[in-house]
């Protein structure tokens, strides 16, 4: 039996939304400033503390950038100890499929899903959050195919827990990314996804073949569990750290 999928329209390519929606130099420059500062934190050159801050879903544009022109406030008072990295979560894993799956979907959350919209809304979005704090900000790789849209905007890539154990987003991923336990907490399929992603590839990727060189910045991030009771595990304290240290070695 084949599958069905009916092909509604083609959508503008990574570089074609790029060149409508073009940076400035400014962004650039911002950009290219907070990733070497990132890189020699993740190296110990940098003795500072890197907060990956903010709400799992941004679905409205001017709250994003309400919510990041105060985290822009926190940082200057910290910047000594602490550097900021906003969450702008522009897609919503969902368990079971069903519900908002985020402004790339729905752009207008009271709308139809219209992924055009959704694409350009989220690239503006990611813009003017840069523009008007001067933070770059981190994003969740849902749908690796997304990520070229935002490419050259995000500081901080995050794979998530029900993403970890797949081949195309251990492959695909790029910038400082971070691998999240999955939900079962199982941490060597968190550590197998690290070292997938720290070694070189060849694959296909939106109709090119393309190859890697492998991100040697890729980590873990624990972000708790779900017990066979269904009950949530925290996975933050010195035992499991301990535990985490020696299976990475």
């Amino acid at each position: 039996m084949e599958m069905e999928m009916e092909f509604l329209r083609k959508l503008p390519t990574p570089q074609e939304l790029k060149e409508q929606l073009p940076v400035s130099t400014e962004v650039v420059a911002v950009k290219a400033q907070r990733d070497e500062e990132i890189r020699n934190i993740f190296e110990g050159k940098d003795d500072r503390l890197i907060l990956v801050i903010g709400p799992c879903s941004a679905d409205n544009e001017d709250a994003v950038i309400d919510y990041i022109s105060r985290l822009r406030t926190v940082q200057e008072k910290v910047k000594d100890k602490i550097f900021i990295i906003p969450r702008i979560y522009t897609n919503k894993p969902r368990t079971t499929g069903e519900g908002y799956k985020g402004i790339v979907h729905q752009p207008n959350p009271e709308q139809k899903p219209d992924f055009l919209s959704g694409l350009i809304a989220m690239r503006k979005m990611h813009i003017r959050a840069v523009e008007e704090s001067g933070l770059t900000a981190a994003d969740e790789m849902l749908y690796p195919e997304n990520w070229g849209y935002v490419s050259d905007l995000l500081s901080y890539v995050a794979i998530g827990a029900r993403s970890v154990e797949d081949q195309q987003h251990r492959i695909v991923v790029s910038g400082f990314a971070g691998m999240k336990n999955p939900t079962s907490g199982n941490l060597t399929v968190m550590l197998n996804s690290v070292y997938a992603s720290q070694h070189p590839h060849s694959f296909i990727y939106r109709g090119y073949e393309v190859k890697t060189n492998g991100n040697e910045l890729a980590h873990t991030v624990l972000r708790g569990a779900t017990n066979k009771h269904g009950e949530s595990t925290p996975n933050y304290h010195y035992e499991d750290l301990n535990l985490l240290l020696n299976l990475y070695e």
